[in-house]
């Protein structure tokens, strides 16, 4: 099993985006010329991160975006986020986490609708988002006009650390209890 884990750690090392189990058992199967099962890789994956465990490493192997990258250990946050934030001063603006927000939540959407609930116009703000490779176009509405639908893109999976879209924070998680005018607190 070394040898299978030595190949899986390779391939999630050059990979530039996670790469899924799929795409793994594939490769290997292809490259070793023997039948490679998915179990096989889940079990190397964890024989993977045993190892760095006992290794004291800072990093491991983590499941996201669909498949499976090295990254840091949460332990090495702090002085990962200050050589990221010296390293990249250019952050999202307000008005585009609006709107990649309402993106996120309301896929797929045309300009005109993200515009609508935001009551502004939001053409920067969709450019810089494309431009970003934070969405995506995933196709054009059956309305007059055939309008472009927006979506989020890989990339805005990788970026936010979410596997699927369904992890995103649902509207409940930020409800908060507020006071109705006209009504008393009981005492």
């Amino acid at each position: 099993m070394d040898i299978l884990q030595n190949h899986i750690q390779a391939l999630i090392f050059c990979a530039q985006s996670p790469i899924s189990i799929e795409e793994i058992q594939r490769c290997l199967t292809e490259s070793l010329g023997m039948d490679v099962l998915v179990s096989d890789v889940l079990e190397s994956i964890e024989g993977i991160n045993e190892t760095l465990s006992g290794a004291g490493v800072a990093f491991q192997v983590y499941a996201i975006g669909g498949g499976y990258q090295f990254l840091t250990r949460p332990e090495y946050q702090d002085t990962v986020s200050t050589y990221l934030k010296h390293k990249s001063k250019k952050k999202l603006s307000a008005s585009s986490l609006e709107t990649l927000a309402i993106i996120a939540y309301k896929q797929p959407i045309t300009r005109s609708a993200v515009e609508q609930i935001r009551g502004v116009g939001c053409d920067y703000a969709i450019h810089k988002l494309l431009e970003k490779e934070l969405i995506e176009i995933k196709g054009k509405a059956d309305t007059i006009g055939r309008p472009v639908l927006y979506g989020t893109s890989q990339k805005f999976m990788d970026y936010f650390g979410i596997n699927h879209i369904k992890d995103l924070p649902q509207l409940k998680d930020f409800s908060t209890e507020e006071n109705i005018i006209g009504e008393m607190a009981d005492k």
